[in-house]
């Protein structure tokens, strides 16, 4: 390759990071792909992993085997340490000072506990493979230990589960832990009752899934009631520990606590000393580069940027992929020396939720389904923008034995602690 080829770095291999890198496939240009794991994780599915519906295989792919055909992509497992933006140099560890010109940082988003970071080893989210399994090790010892357990507020202390934040993952965690306890467990244990289990989704605001419809909101939190999920509204947790939460409204002691409740922006604004928003996210121009660095666009949850509306855009793979796309035809005209003035304009494809194995929600612009129709359209959906044709095949066949068993596949305790 000519050693004057123009040098794209691309910094994250999420949905937004891989859109780049394929729209820039076809350019005179040398990509470097960047990311700290090897792989690309359908996050939108992460928690039918900690619920044991999917193994991880089904919703990560290597980074390598995505980007094999693209000849003039190179993938680095490594992790970004910082930038000089003047020298046109990217730290990292692994793979010492990288020189670009230009950079795109799809870097994602964190958890974010709001200031109590302690709460973190009691109430973890769900953001990688391995916070999922994690939590898939959390559900299901629970159920071990309260077979194992003799005293009767230990267990059922041990059959609490409770979820923190009504976004759509926490809707989809708790009627997706419902549906283990009351379905898939039953019949599994002698000395203890799965279906006695008290699942607790707790949301700090008037209702659940507030970005959706009131009336969409309303059936979700009946849906869920429904399904044996005690649901709490304008109640917020003010301690976290190994025991259980506190809330305004009292004391909950349980053994496994799952956060869902915010995230933060990775540290790009810190690496930059760029101007960011109360939730890290650099605040960006139109065309989504950094003021007063043309070479540098941010993309994804690490973006700050409104819609046509005024809205900010949603941290949600579409946008994401948007912007990937975006970018990476920008980059090209930019190399070809044509001026671009088309500012990024988000297109909102619409929201889904799903609550259990056959009901969902979705609002595709005037269309709302619900029920069992929305589930069927939230599944399509989902296994469309699923990469490989084999993980598409393995996970509608998954979903299809499943609706019709009541069972799931992948309930492997890994890595269980010494005391079991």
């Amino acid at each position: 390759m000519p050693m004057d080829r123009p040098k794209v770095v691309i910094v994250g291999a999420g949905f937004g990071g891989l859109s780049a890198a394929q729209a820039l496939r076809r350019s005179d240009a040398d990509i470097t792909v960047i990311d700290r794991q090897n792989h690309h994780c359908f996050q939108p599915l992460l928690y039918q992993v900690a619920t044991a519906a999917l193994s991880p295989a089904d919703v990560a792919w290597p980074i390598r085997h995505i980007l094999r055909s693209q000849r003039n992509a190179t993938v680095l497992m490594a992790e970004v340490t910082g930038i000089d933006a003047e020298k046109k140099v990217l730290h990292t560890g692994a793979a010492g000072d990288i020189p670009y010109d230009y950079l795109v940082l799809a870097t994602g988003a964190m958890h974010s506990y709001f200031g109590h970071d302690a709460w973190a080893p009691f109430a973890p989210g769900l953001k990688r493979i391995e916070d999922a399994t994690r939590i898939r090790r959390s559900i299901l010892i629970a159920f071990e230990r309260a077979e194992i357990a003799t005293d009767r507020d230990e267990q059922r202390r041990l059959l609490t589960f409770v979820i923190v934040g009504g976004g759509a993952t926490g809707v989809e965690m708790a009627g997706a832990i419902a549906e283990v306890a009351g379905q898939t467990l039953a019949a599994d244990f002698r000395r203890i009752d799965p279906r006695s289990s008290h699942i607790i989704l707790i949301e700090a605001g008037p209702r659940l899934l507030p970005s959706f419809p009131p009336e969409l909101s309303d059936y979700v939190r009946t849906t869920l009631t429904q399904a044996g999920v005690e649901v709490k509204t304008d109640t917020m947790v003010t301690a976290c520990d190994a025991n259980g939460v506190d809330t305004n409204a009292g004391r909950i002691d349980a053994a496994t606590v799952i956060w869902a409740a915010g995230v933060t922006a990775s540290p790009a604004a810190q690496w930059l000393h760029a101007e960011a928003d109360r939730a890290g996210r650099v605040k960006i121009n139109p065309d989504l580069s950094v003021p007063g660095h043309p070479d540098i666009h941010v993309i994804g949850d690490t973006a700050a940027i409104s819609d046509a509306a005024g809205k900010l855009v949603p941290g949600i793979a579409p946008a994401a992929k948007q912007m990937g796309h975006y970018v990476g035809k920008l980059i090209v005209a930019r190399m070809a020396g044509r001026r671009v003035d088309t500012p990024f304009r988000y297109m909102h494809l619409g929201e889904l939720a799903t609550i259990g194995r056959r009901a969902a929600v979705v609002k595709f612009g005037r269309l709302e389904l619900r029920g069992f129709i929305g589930w069927l359209f939230w599944s399509l959906a989902h296994i469309y923008f699923l990469i490989g044709l084999r993980n598409r095949f393995i996970v509608a066949f998954t979903w299809f034995w499943d609706y019709l068993t009541f069972q799931r596949g992948a309930r492997l305790i890994t890595n269980p602690p010494r005391e079991m």
